[in-house]
């Protein structure tokens, strides 16, 4: 058996592959389901029903939705440009820190800023955070050689360190009780809600119009077009007189800064304050969410709410039916899986026999 180049490979079966590797996901999680011991088709109601079936279930699943959507879009600009950041995570709590930094009370009081500046500049703070941080490692990629998935996977280590000794030290809120949490942020600076009596907030919209901002980037512009090349081969880029280096340095600080202001919108549309566990790996998660979007910046909207409706909808079917609501992860990984397998398949086919 080998693996051989399809000459051309047609754009719908690109389209259908998602599809395809979430139905293959669903049928391969039943088995485990079943082997639970807990009816499928009962799993997957309740499933579907924790995440849509009602105004509350589906203002969570839009509430976790709005961070994955940012991870998901730092995840598919870095992989466009074979840029594979897997630092997300580590750059969100950055990002957060840098907006409580500038738009916190710290001594009981924020910055003596008309409000609007304010709260550019602390949106402004969380999205350079995390493009800094990502700035390094493209560097080291780029003029020493340095494999860019072991730094940024080790950078995110360094950064909840880093956040955990400013939760103890300057930045640790006086009246949290002992308990590691950063100062509140300013309330005028915090998000408003998009539906009343629920967590969600104006940082969706922020997030769907970056999604679009992206895909615009990427289709429209010249820096788009030498992004999706040097992508596609970097040696052929740089022949044509496409600035390499200077793309992938742009490509980090775009990617770093979208899951900075991922850390931005859960601080100010969600927690007010940061802590170590604000975050149960939403960073990663947008790796996931890049590959089922097939790296479209509009997929990545589609395969979001897919991840986040996983998630939250787990969480209230295993009250019911008693599987671990870690069924969650299990689905996520296995699409990461399967849409990695779908993905070769449009591009190769299989060959048996001898060459």
């Amino acid at each position: 058996m080998r693996l051989e180049s399809r000459s051309e490979y047609s754009p719908r079966a690109m389209l259908f592959a998602p599809i395809v590797a979430v139905l293959v996901t669903l049928g391969v999680c039943a088995l485990l389901v079943a082997w639970a011991g807990a009816p499928v088709g009962q799993t997957y109601a309740l499933l579907f029903d924790g995440a849509f079936g009602s105004r509350f279930a589906l203002a969570e699943t839009l509430t976790r939705a709005t961070p994955l959507i940012l991870t998901g879009l730092a995840a598919a600009v870095a992989f466009r440009a074979r840029l594979f950041n897997i630092g997300a995570e580590g750059q969100l709590y950055l990002g957060a820190l840098a907006a409580v930094a500038v738009g916190g009370m710290h001594g009981g009081s924020t910055f003596d800023l008309p409000l609007p500046l304010l709260s550019a500049l602390m949106i402004a703070a969380g999205a350079a955070a995390g493009a800094l941080w990502l700035l390094g490692p493209a560097w080291m990629k780029l003029k020493l050689g340095v494999d860019e998935v072991v730094t940024t996977l080790l950078l995110n280590f360094v950064a909840l360190l880093l956040v955990s000794m400013m939760l103890d030290g300057p930045m640790k809120d006086p009246l949290a009780m002992g308990w590691p949490q950063s100062v509140a942020l300013d309330p005028e600076l915090e998000f408003s809600r998009l539906i009343e009596r629920s967590r969600v907030h104006t940082g969706l919209l922020m997030a769907c119009g970056l999604a679009i901002l992206v895909w615009l980037i990427e289709r429209f512009t010249t820096f788009g077009f030498a992004l999706r090349a040097v992508g596609a081969n970097h040696r052929a880029a740089a022949f044509a007189g496409l600035p390499v280096g200077r793309t992938v340095l742009l490509c980090a600080l775009l990617s770093g800064a979208l899951a900075g202001l991922a850390g931005v919108g859960e601080v100010a549309g969600r927690t007010s304050y940061v802590t170590t566990d604000m975050s149960p790996g939403y960073g990663y998660a947008g790796i996931v969410i890049a590959m089922l979007a097939g790296l479209h910046p509009l997929g990545v909207l589609l395969a979001a709410l897919f991840v986040a409706a996983v998630q939250v909808g787990a969480d209230s079917m295993s009250r019911v039916v008693g599987v671990p609501n870690f069924i969650a992860d299990v689905i996520v990984a296995t699409a990461l899986l399967t849409m990695l397998v779908a993905t070769l398949l449009t591009r190769y086919r299989l060959r048996w026999g001898r060459t």
